[in-house]
């Protein structure tokens, strides 16, 4: 077989090295891949004289937005974190099997999903926090970005077999070229035009379909390891079952975010109006921003773990958690002091207009409150799903979100005054219990799984 270079050894090169070599494109891509939303709502807010309610109504939007990315990641999560193991276990037409049914079930889910989107988005959107004055602003919106949806699927999933394989530059090229695609085409569209959130919509769809055939190019090339053939382009339930189980955890951690979003909408707008779920829109972006940063640190880590778990250097799995671990707490404490002592340089990023402003400040140092435990909570998550459990994983995901924020959300408001309070309070809550049950599962569970895999490893080879 003909070999193909690397950027990065994944069994051999230094941990620390290639963790940094392997992080900080992944950390940068997820900075820029929040661009592509964080981009529209600074512009969008600052439309003169509607910009507060044309953000609220794009606000309404987040859960569909959500839930877009979540498909992406069922099916590129977890088919590339499969795909790394079967790598370092030297199973390549495995992997390759791995890929090509993965692009298929991409093409079809996106197909599927924009269809039926389009055809119940007035009504989902009343559910999800619109009012007669913001569901005009995110008709318009939404109707564009579900029409692109087949991009966002291939540039966002394909693109994790590219950073499995070692690929860390061209992963963050990926993302890099659409970010700046976006923020090159947003202001032309939005006030060039004067398409308002019309163009923020068709900027963002046009940006990521340039990503989509940069990945595709790649995927198809010599470069790669793992090429798109046609031969293995095609649904089989074989491969993709496990695919699916292990892609399941990172799906519902995003896709919950959509239900979380929701609930935080639909109750802000009973006990706040506009306002408050704009302030919602702003607080929300900005956390969404530091939390992909988590992602980015989190991903440039799992091939480290995962392919080193599949060859049986147990030593450097340990070793590249560690590393994880100290790093992503580290960000995430650091990130918690600047929102609580900032809040104001934040939310200034998106609106100027005094009432929005003040109940955006005050709500943001509520809101991010418990920040600082998200390392915890995602550098052992995101550890259990490169070393192949799924249903840790699952567990985990479900637990921050749906077992305790979401209750929280809708139980709190009974029990103080100042209802708005109690909802924004709901998030630190479910971050530091999360985190604490997470952390205490991981120390338990992680020794465990690698002697397992060492007795697998002297068995096999006794």
């Amino acid at each position: 077989m003909r070999k193909v270079k690397r950027e990065n050894d994944l069994g051999r090169d230094p941990v620390g090295k290639l963790l940094v070599r392997l992080a900080v494109p992944t950390v940068t891509a997820q900075l820029v891949n929040a661009l592509y939303n964080i981009v529209d709502r600074m512009y969008i807010g600052h439309i003169e004289g509607v910009g507060d309610l044309a953000l609220t109504g794009l606000g309404v939007c987040f859960p569909v937005i959500m839930f877009v990315s979540a498909l992406s990641a069922l099916v590129g999560v977890g088919g590339g974190s499969r795909a790394v193991v079967r790598m370092g276990s030297g199973d390549q037409e495995g992997a390759s099997a791995i890929l090509g049914s993965c692009a298929t079930l991409l093409v079809i889910l996106s197909l599927v999903f924009t269809l039926v989107l389009q055809l119940v988005k007035a009504p989902m959107l009343y559910l999800f926090g619109a009012t007669d004055n913001t569901i005009g602003y995110a008709l318009d919106y939404l109707s564009i970005y579900l029409s692109g949806t087949l991009f966002v699927e291939l540039s966002l999933g394909l693109n994790c077999f590219i950073t499995a394989q070692g690929f860390s530059t061209i992963g963050m090229a990926t993302v890099l070229i659409g970010a700046v695609t976006n923020i090159i085409l947003d202001p032309i569209f939005i006030f060039g035009f004067g398409m308002g959130v019309r163009g923020a919509a068709l900027a963002t769809i046009t940006a990521q379909a340039v990503s989509a055939v940069w990945v595709v190019t790649f995927l198809l090339g010599k470069r790669t390891r793992l090429r798109l053939q046609r031969r293995y382009a095609r649904l089989d339930w074989k491969v993709l079952a496990p695919v699916l189980a292990l892609g399941i955890s990172p799906f519902i951690m995003q896709s919950t975010e959509s239900l979380v979003n929701i609930a935080f909408n639909s109750s802000l707008k009973t006990y706040g109006g506009d306002p408050a779920v704009g302030a919602m829109t702003i607080c929300s972006s900005i956390m969404q921003v530091f939390y992909l940063l988590f992602q980015g640190l989190s991903q440039g880590a799992q091939p480290i773990i995962g392919y080193n778990y599949g060859a049986g250097n147990i030593d450097r799995v340990k070793k590249a958690f560690r590393l994880l671990f100290v790093c992503a707490l580290t960000f995430s404490t650091l990130a918690c002091l600047s929102i609580e002592l900032f809040p104001g340089v934040f939310v200034a990023m998106f609106n100027d207009k005094p009432e929005l402003v003040e109940i955006a400040v005050w709500t943001l140092r509520v809101y991010a409150g418990g920040m600082f435990m998200l390392g915890v909570q995602n550098a052992c998550q995101q550890t259990f799903v490169a070393l192949g459990q799924a249903k840790i994983s699952l567990f985990l995901a479900l637990l921050r979100k749906i077992i305790l924020l979401i209750p929280l959300i809708l139980i709190l408001p009974h029990f103080l005054s100042n209802q708005v309070l109690a909802v924004f309070l709901a998030e630190p809550a479910a971050d530091v219990l999360a985190a604490l049950v997470t952390g205490s599962l991981f120390f338990w569970r992680f020794p465990r799984l690698l002697r397992t895999r060492e007795a697998e490893l002297r068995q096999t080879n006794g």
